[in-house]
């Protein structure tokens, strides 16, 4: 897949999967992964000034590189506080997701293979096998922060067994941690990382089935400045790519009443009617806005959307029309419960949304990103266009940044307004900017 807003970041590999290199050592960079990234090229569409600015420090994701991931070839999509993925369908919306969704599985220390089930799905299609029979795919991103931009490019093999191969971690030009598969008889890669000490790197073998970067803090000692270079790069990477919620509401999922849990929101929304029980006692305030925003696109009055518990230890949601009668969702139309699910995604947190935050981490120094796929499917306009300005609002106050798929964002301009606050070029998308990345087939 094509995405309109940039150039390739990498050049043209020998094969769609694994080049052929991928056991042998490197001197530039890890087998299989890309070199160090190129700037991101023109910037999306940006259609609505900047209100509050977000803290410049929070580390975040900006850009995302499929080099050979599914029907993604040497793709760089550039990501601002809103991003909107718009291309028909097949252009490749949700394998795009799926692959940041991967990596910030693989930052928070998941296995390889909890995280990619069916890894055939990720490599190109036409992706020739190696000698050895090998294919995969490569992915990986771009965090900015404190320590400024910092890259991660990520090289999966997917057959004949699942590992990773390759991984490069650098900023500024300078590779702080590299790692290369030199014997495929044993379950490690080979690790180096920067130590500008008396040995300018350190090499020790890491496991095979988990990203290298997240388990620096467990082998950089930092006593140099190197090593606290690497250290704070890597942290840098992880916390941006935690705290990722992606969800796809599942309407038929959501009109049955649900046992009492946890109280947080499964990317289904499928227990929506268990963290209505619970935010709506928790926080008046944010509850009065979600039903004002609830009240704006569903059909008829909405006095109150709140959870009431029913017979067999359950709890059903409803909505409350103000006039003694009560409707429950399974009476409410498609469009209607995955905007209700969509609005109470964009009010709520981490702490209500089933995400993995990074605990030893201050939340001020954290950001939520919201993954959602089919954000505009069965939506009418304005349901579309009230949770575009709900999702620009929420980002304007740096609470999240949001990631939508959908099949044409034409009408975002006219939703959120396009008075003011050009995008500048190269940047992130500025605070209350949309940034449209258009993917072709």
């Amino acid at each position: 897949m094509a995405a309109s807003t940039s150039p390739a970041s990498s050049p043209s590999p020998e094969s769609p999967g694994l080049p052929r290199s991928a056991a042998s050592p490197a001197s530039s960079g890890p087998p299989g992964a890309s070199p160090a990234p190129a700037s991101s090229g023109s910037p999306g569409s940006a259609v609505s000034p900047a209100s509050v600015v977000a803290l410049p420090g929070r580390p975040r994701v900006t850009q995302l590189r499929l080099a050979a991931f599914a029907g993604h070839r040497r793709a760089v999509l550039r990501l601002g506080p809103l991003t909107l993925l718009a291309g028909p369908s097949g252009s490749g919306k949700t394998s795009a997701l799926r692959a940041y969704d991967a990596l910030a599985r693989l930052g928070g220390g998941a296995e390889l293979g909890a995280v990619f089930p069916d890894p055939g799905a990720c490599v190109p299609e036409r992706a020739r096998p190696d000698a050895q029979r090998r294919r995969g795919f490569r992915i990986g991103c771009t965090a900015d922060g404190a320590e400024g931009p910092v890259h991660l490019d990520v090289a999966v093999q997917a057959e004949p067994e699942l590992r990773i191969v390759g991984e490069r971690l650098s900023a500024d030009g300078v590779v702080l941690l590299e790692t290369a598969l030199r014997d495929p008889g044993r379950r490690a890669v080979q690790a180096a990382w920067h130590t500008a000490g008396s040995a300018p790197v350190t090499r020790a073998p890491l496991p095979d089935d988990r990203l290298g970067t997240p388990l620096l803090p467990l082998r950089v000692a930092g006593k140099t400045d190197g090593q606290r270079r690497v250290l704070a790069a890597a942290e840098q990477m992880v916390v941006a790519l935690r705290s990722v919620f992606a969800c796809d509401p599942r309407p038929d999922r959501m009109r049955e009443p649900v046992p009492t849990g946890s109280g947080r929101l499964l990317g289904g929304c499928d227990n929506l009617a268990d963290v209505l029980w619970r935010t709506r006692a928790e926080c008046g305030r944010r509850h009065a806005q979600f039903v004002a925003a609830v009240r704006t696109g569903c059909a008829g009055p909405v006095a109150d959307v709140l959870a009431e518990p029913d017979v067999g230890g359950v709890v059903r949601a409803l909505i409350d029309r103000g006039d003694g009668t009560r409707t429950g969702l399974a009476r409410l139309g498609y469009g209607e419960l995955r905007y209700l699910a969509l609005a109470l995604v964009l009010f709520t947190g981490p702490g209500v949304l089933e995400v993995d935050p990074a605990g030893e981490v201050p939340a001020a120094l954290q950001t939520l990103t919201v993954l959602a796929d089919g954000f505009d499917r069965g939506l009418d306009v304005d349901q579309r266009a009230e949770l575009l300005r709900l999702a620009a609002r929420m980002c304007d106050r740096g609470h999240i940044r949001f990631v939508g798929a959908v099949a044409d964002a034409s009408w975002a301009a006219g939703a959120v307004g396009a008075a003011g606050g050009a995008e500048a070029a190269g940047g992130d998308g500025g605070p209350g900017g949309v940034t449209v990345v258009h993917l072709e087939p």
